[in-house]
């Protein structure tokens, strides 16, 4: 199986990525860390990726499925993979679908999470995090026992500017102008489920598993 999990900012795609991998069995893969595994390692799609990276250009869609391709032929991707963060344009979908027929295999849904703007906006807006330690809180889902102090270590709690409500609109805005017509794509290639992000974490996994079946 090959399966792709969209989700804007805060709409708990990371959470149901690991949980889904796990129940699936699959090999949960982004583009990003591909690409610094691939820096990291010194390989030459990581060479070639660098010269884009270090002048902080968009590295090129067939780079990136090159390397998404050449994880997937790995022995460990038995059962499929979860793409995170890929997709992100119809391009690149049009230039993944080529590259999965070309190693005869397909893709077997695009899982949409779907959130409210609102509730995207407070659950990213809020958080605290500890100046001493790095703990993180949330002001309004998971508040410090005293306010504005660590219960950890006693330091002193602070905002950060990617999670002030400001930064948190822009980052929201930018996501839904990119990936709006990504989510089309995949939905008149009848490949789209979506699912409502707003539930507790148990059923929004249930609720992929059962459009998954």
């Amino acid at each position: 199986m090959i399966m792709i999990l969209l989700g804007a900012p805060g709409a708990g795609k990371g959470t149901q990525s690991e949980i889904l991998a796990e129940r699936l069995r699959l090999v949960h893969v982004s583009s990003g860390d591909l690409l610094r595994d691939h820096y990291k390692r010194g390989t030459e799609l990581g060479k070639v990726a660098e010269q884009y990276m270090v002048r902080g250009e968009l590295v090129p869609d067939d780079l990136v499925i090159e390397m998404i391709m050449e994880r997937m032929d790995a022995p460990d991707v038995e059962h499929g993979i979860l793409l995170d963060g890929f997709p992100r344009t119809v391009p690149q979908a049009e230039a993944l679908d080529a590259a999965v027929v070309v190693k005869n295999k397909k893709i077997g849904a695009a899982v949409n999470i779907k959130v409210d703007n609102e509730v995207l906006l407070d659950r990213l807006s809020g958080r605290l995090t500890c100046k001493r330690c790095g703990h993180v809180y949330h002001e309004k889902f998971a508040p410090p026992k005293v306010p504005g102090v660590c219960d950890v270590c006693g330091g002193e709690l602070y905002q950060r500017d990617d999670d002030k409500r400001g930064t948190a609109v822009t980052r929201l805005t930018v996501y839904f102008d990119r990936t709006l017509p990504i989510i089309q794509y995949y939905r008149e290639h009848k490949l789209l489920c979506e699912v409502n992000g707003e539930q507790p974490v148990e059923k929004v996994t249930e609720d992929i598993l059962g459009c998954l079946k």
